[in-house]
């Protein structure tokens, strides 16, 4: 089965290898969405979402929530960012769930995708 938790985050940033408007500072509401995928435990639960919710604070959102990008990731694409926040939450969870999808929409229209079958 598989479970989704989502977020939100402010966050500016600049591309300096991209040629175009982007590459002057500017910024986003970010909406994040993280998938898990484990079996239904003897609580019925998969996993409880408000300890999804703090995993992803402490690995996460207190480090990207109103923060210049650029401090914390290189060159900090849609894509390097989503890769970035994969990385950091790929061990945090138990044995028993497997972090299968980190979905990140720059927009309301624009996402990128990073996960295990990614």
């Amino acid at each position: 089965m598989l479970i989704h938790k989502e977020f939100k985050f402010d966050s500016a940033h600049h591309l300096p290898d991209y040629r175009g408007k982007c590459e002057e500072v500017h910024g986003h509401t970010y909406k994040l969405r993280v998938t898990l995928e484990g079996e239904v435990q003897s609580d019925g639960l998969v996993f409880d979402f408000g300890d999804i919710e703090k995993i992803v604070q402490e690995n996460v959102l207190e480090k990207l929530d109103h923060k210049d990008l650029n401090t914390v990731i290189e060159n900090p694409s849609a894509e390097k960012i989503a890769i970035w926040i994969y990385d950091q939450l790929e061990d945090e969870f138990p044995e028993h769930v497997t972090l299968t999808e980190v979905r990140l929409w720059e927009t309301a229209t624009s996402s990128v995708t990073c996960g295990k079958q990614v």
